[in-house]
């Protein structure tokens, strides 16, 4: 891959014209690299082909290690490190020790999905953005298409965006 990217970057002004567009540039065989718009729009990421997400996945795995890690922290410090008999109840007594589980719980899963999301969107500190259009971020919805991955020329791929509704075809490098 080179070190420059080439992109075509189409911009429309609706939300359903631009979702209509993508199955148009679609089935034309464009492979389209993303889709960015200033609000979410239902149906969007079908209309793209993203697979279905498996955060809630991870999050489920961060609270379980959560709780493993509380539990493991609470009976080592009640029955190993520290242990003391508090109104007259076992060293580990389990029912006390639930709220501080489910907020261990929180806490892992809250802290997880947090890196989840930044390790998965490239976003750690020092990274220059991809930025494809400002008005992305206002009012506009932009369509990206990489050259690198089309077999079509890029006059081609340019004639298909605006055919399928874009008020202006941009050619942006990174």
């Amino acid at each position: 891959m080179d070190s420059t990217e080439r992109y075509l970057v189409g911009v429309y002004d609706d939300d359903e014209e631009v979702v209509a567009a993508v199955k148009e540039v679609k089935n034309s065989g464009v492979k389209i690299e993303e889709v960015y718009t200033p609000f979410p729009i239902h149906g969007l990421d079908v209309a793209l082909g993203h697979a279905r997400t498996r955060l809630p996945i991870a999050a489920f795995m961060f609270g379980c290690l959560g709780l493993v890690c509380i539990l493991s922290l609470i009976s080592y410090t009640m029955y190993f490190d520290w242990p003391m008999i508090i109104g007259g109840k076992d060293y580990f007594a389990l029912p006390d020790f639930i709220p501080v589980s489910f907020e261990g719980t929180v806490l892992f899963t809250a802290f997880g999905m947090v890196t989840t999301f930044l390790v998965s969107n490239s976003l750690w500190p020092g990274k220059k953005p991809r930025t494809f259009d400002l008005r992305s971020t206002d009012d506009k919805f932009i369509m990206a298409v990489n050259m690198a991955n089309n077999r079509k020329s890029e006059s081609e791929i340019e004639t298909i965006l605006r055919a399928s509704g874009a008020i202006e075809v941009n050619v942006k490098q990174f």
